[in-house]
């Protein structure tokens, strides 16, 4: 029986070979998955190598972990830049696309106990990894038991014109229908009420070319350690 997570690495494979992959909710509605930005490297567009560009110029030279890594790009580029960092993925095959490309990943999931807890001073929720699990205010409380204090979430949201909410998804390609997970969507008008539910404050947001990368304190960090 294929289970959730292998469902997920069949399409990672399939986008590493160049096929087209897309997320189905639970509405019928579907949506491109942005593989090529999510691989990186010469397939990536200037606009999304200037968004990435950010988000790294906010974790360099800092101990960062990288929830929901995917293929790595950017657990591997800031290895490059003699930053320590530490993917952490679901899927097996994303994965092994971090550590071919030089990146150090685990397989595991972000909920289940990781090294370090309490010490990383970022927390990376790129492409969206806010919504991981259904729950982002669960997340970014999750993100407070990893951070040390004084540390910061480096998040990437959706744009204003996107949807938000709860929603079931399932990736797919030509060759390989997923399985269900639940995942949600948060854009810049509903991050500021996620965020203090959590215990965070956002102290910065950017929009470049519709990636919308978001700075949040934890502000319980400095109130309990």
């Amino acid at each position: 029986m294929t289970t959730a997570d292998q469902s997920v690495d069949l399409a990672y494979r399939a986008a590493a070979r160049g096929a087209a992959c897309w997320a189905r909710d639970h509405r019928g509605q579907v949506r491109e998955l942005p593989m090529a930005r999510w691989i990186g490297g010469l397939d990536a567009t200037r606009h999304d190598r200037l968004a990435d560009e950010h988000v790294l110029s906010r974790c360099s030279a800092r101990a960062t972990l990288d929830l929901g890594c995917g293929p790595g790009r950017f657990t591997a580029a800031l290895r490059t830049r003699a930053s320590a960092a530490l993917g952490v993925d679901n899927s097996a095959v994303a994965v092994d696309l971090t550590r071919r490309r030089g990146g150090t990943a685990i397989h595991r999931d972000v909920f289940a106990p990781l090294p370090a807890e309490g010490s990383w001073e970022r927390v990376l929720l790129a492409d969206g990894n806010i919504g991981i699990g259904g729950d982002p205010v669960r997340t970014l409380r999750r993100v407070t038991d990893l951070l040390a204090p004084g540390g910061i979430a480096v998040v990437e949201i959706d744009p204003l014109s996107a949807a938000t909410g709860w929603e079931m998804l399932r990736w797919e390609t030509h060759r390989h229908v997923g399985h269900w997970f639940p995942w949600s969507r948060v854009n810049a008008a509903v991050l500021g009420e996620i965020a203090r539910s959590a215990g965070f404050s956002v102290i910065d947001v950017v929009n470049i070319h519709s990636r919308v990368i978001a700075v949040l304190a934890a502000e319980l960090l400095a109130k309990t350690r």
